[in-house]
């Protein structure tokens, strides 16, 4: 069968039991350009990596600040983001308006899917190209989800999509049992070893070309500065793991 012939819209089964659409919309997000979030009992960290279109452009934005205590980290297409980055910011707002509080992160990422599954469910519509890595704190403590287009929601001590992510997933499943009681410092320094992991060889990290934002129980969400990635960078390059183990 010709594969064209079911990928017009998202409602149309193929004979193998797929929605071409939905899987091109999971695909786009893996061509993304990576972005990682890891989380201790105190912060949670993201970590992007950020493309150049061309010389003359300047780099990609890839994290949003949804809330003081909520933000987010985007592997695909950019324009869908925005669009759920100000329905995120909308839900907290009238939350904050209606219950003087902040928004649970786990209701919104559910509200999120939800929004990305109604997309799949119509003809006359298309799935979101973008996954979401969501960052949040509130009174059940640290959280980090990751949201799909497909509208499926996973909750992660660490997580990374986009191209080459692999490479970075590989790197957490060798520490992320030190992720828990890591110090902020640790944690970022993780965060940028993984992303160092995944680019490629040609490449190198550069307070330009990485961005990393942080929250924390105490502390609301920050961009790191230009000068505080490039101390970062510098210490990345003594950093070992193992290192912290001797100190535990």
């Amino acid at each position: 069968m010709l594969k064209h012939l079911y990928d017009t819209d998202c409602v149309t089964w193929s004979p193998q039991g797929k929605l071409f659409q939905v899987e091109y919309a999971m695909e786009a997000v893996k061509q993304g350009s990576i972005c990682l979030g890891l989380k201790s009992s105190d912060y949670v960290v993201l970590c992007s990596l950020k493309r150049q279109p061309s010389e003359l452009a300047g780099y990609q934005e890839k994290q949003f600040k949804i809330d003081d205590h909520m933000a987010i980290a985007i592997a695909g297409l950019t324009a869908d983001a925005r669009v759920l980055c100000k329905y995120m910011r909308t839900e907290c707002l009238e939350y904050k308006y209606t219950y003087e509080s902040h928004h649970p992160v786990g209701r919104l990422v559910f509200k999120v899917a939800e929004k990305s599954q109604h997309k799949t469910q119509s003809g006359a519509k298309r799935p979101y190209g973008v996954g979401l890595l969501v960052a949040g704190i509130d009174p059940n403590g640290v959280h980090l989800f990751e949201t799909c287009p497909s509208g499926n929601y996973y909750e992660y001590k660490c997580q990374a999509i986009g191209s080459r992510s692999q490479a970075a997933r590989t790197y957490f499943e060798s520490w992320f049992h030190l992720f828990e009681k890591s110090t902020l410092e640790q944690l970022v320094l993780h965060g940028l070893s993984a992303i160092k992991k995944a680019i490629m060889e040609d490449e190198e990290l550069n307070e330009k070309n990485v961005e990393v934002g942080i929250l924390g129980k105490n502390q609301k969400f920050l961009h790191l500065n230009a000068q505080e990635l490039k101390d970062y960078i510098t210490k990345l390059e003594a950093f070992n793991p193992n290192s912290q183990i001797q100190q535990e």
